[in-house]
């Protein structure tokens, strides 16, 4: 029974989810209404708040799409493809092709939240070789294995916490850096990260639909996607009839191999310097000079390129609509009212909870972990400082630490029924098909409500540290 209530909530969405940019403009509707009415701001402040963050998120939009079609580029070379072929042939079941998948997206992301477009180019291969997958639950797969992101190297809050001068110091609001130690290497996170490596892959294949199975091949529109030229044929197709100088600096290695010694050259100095520092600029640079080095010459990586932004155009017009909601969250105070609300109520036993609560609520409005804290942040810390007022410093530094993780926590779960990080996957595993978001938040649901419970319960009563 429950492999097919995952169907239902499916159908539910189907019915009643609009698309995600619907979803945005009727969030920036709700979050308007909210400020004007809560707030009582005028209807000038809030459009004013609106247009002003329109713009906050042009340089992580442009990151995110430089992300997918480099990402996804490395994995169009053939010799990516050669791998996958080798390891697919391990592969022949549509429930090892969840597990894995899923394993294999926990582990990414825990290295970085970008990296789960090479689980989804994974994952697309192994979905057009693996007969009896159900393609929609694959991607739904692919997602939920994102949210392990929280509790490894990439996590922007505690990051944040442990960066010298940040604006937490700044404000007065905590009086030092505060440790990863007490943040991703504490007892809290390596349980959070437990339950990811463990329950999630166990979770979904026990999930897996049993009916009405969506195989990709099938959803396909267009067949000759599955035999189209190979990039070195399209190259090759490109050249004019007679020899051409033009021809042979497009197709020429030497001048890949150029970029790709210095690329590499200063990859290695940026580790040797700032250790293993995996900032969404490094990432993307890496990928773009190791894709330079796969394909080999100048028109095999621009080809592989067109074809990997074929499909990116949710991110280049939605990311300005949510910075505008994360503007009018940020500039008419209604991020810290949210805050300041919930934290008004909490104990000593409970700031935990709420945090963690406060933490999904907000999500829903600023679906970025470190735009979040910048505005609930403070509001929450503030409210924690005071109901530990009588304890020591240290005990007080690890209440902060405590309240921060269940933030994070709370706003990477309400991902599961947001889905603005879905366009990290679809634009990958979405080629030349036609789904949307309604087609895989549905499968979602239940690994929400169970992971709810659990990471309620352990940010209450496991301590930060034992």
């Amino acid at each position: 029974m429950h492999n097919n209530i995952g169907e239902k909530f499916t159908d539910v969405f189907k019915k009643y989810m609009p698309d995600s940019f619907v979803f945005a403009l009727i969030l920036t509707i709700l979050v308007s209404l909210l400020a004007l009415l809560g707030l009582n701001k005028s209807l000038f402040e809030v459009v004013n708040s609106w247009y002003d963050g329109f713009w906050m998120l042009l340089e992580f939009g442009m990151q995110m799409t430089l992300l997918i079609i480099t990402g996804y580029s490395i994995a169009l070379s053939p010799l990516i493809k050669k791998g996958i072929n080798s390891i697919t042939s391990f592969i022949k079941t549509p429930k090892q092709v969840y597990f894995f998948v899923i394993i294999i997206g926990v582990l990414l992301s825990m290295i970085s939240w970008g990296w789960i477009v090479i689980a989804a180019v994974f994952a697309r291969e192994l979905a057009l070789r693996v007969k009896g997958v159900h393609y929609p639950y694959l991607i739904a797969c692919v997602y939920f294995s994102n949210n392990s992101w929280v509790t490894g190297l990439s996590s922007s809050i505690p990051l944040l916490l442990n960066t010298k001068g940040n604006y937490m110091i700044e404000g007065g609001i905590i009086p030092s850096t505060i440790s990863t130690l007490y943040t991703l290497g504490s007892t809290l996170n390596v349980f959070m990260l437990l339950l990811y490596i463990i329950v999630t892959p166990l979770l979904m294949v026990l999930l897996i639909p049993k009916k009405n199975t969506r195989e990709l091949k099938d959803m396909l529109g267009d067949k000759t996607l599955q035999i189209e030229k190979t990039i070195k044929e399209e190259a090759a197709d490109l050249k004019l009839s007679i020899k051409a100088l033009s021809d042979s600096l497009n197709n020429n290695s030497l001048l890949p191999i150029i970029i790709v010694l210095m690329g590499g050259y200063f990859i290695s100095y940026h580790f040797y310097k700032n250790g293993f520092d995996l900032n969404l600029n490094i990432m993307i640079f890496t990928f773009i000079i190791l894709g330079l080095l796969l394909h080999k010459t100048p028109m095999r990586y621009s080809i592989s390129i067109k074809r990997a932004s074929s499909n990116i155009s949710g991110i280049l017009f939605q990311f300005p609509f949510y910075a505008g909601i994360m503007g009018i969250m940020t500039n008419t105070g209604l991020g810290k009212s949210l805050a300041g609300l919930i934290s008004s109520v909490a104990t000593i036993e409970t700031y935990p909870f709420f945090s963690y609560l406060i933490g999904g609520i907000v999500n829903f409005a600023i679906p970025s972990g470190g735009g979040e804290y910048a505005v609930i942040g403070p509001s929450v810390i503030e409210a924690v400082k005071e109901i530990g007022a009588n304890l020591s410093q240290l005990q007080v530094t690890e209440m902060i630490a405590k309240a921060s993780l269940s933030i994070a926590y709370g706003e990477s779960l309400t991902n599961l029924l947001q889905p603005f990080y879905l366009l990290l996957v679809i634009p990958i595993m979405g080629a030349g098909i036609k789904i949307q978001a309604r087609d895989v938040m549905g499968y979602l649901v239940i690994p929400f409500l169970i992971f709810f419970i659990l990471q309620s319960l352990m940010v209450v009563f496991i301590p930060l540290n034992f």
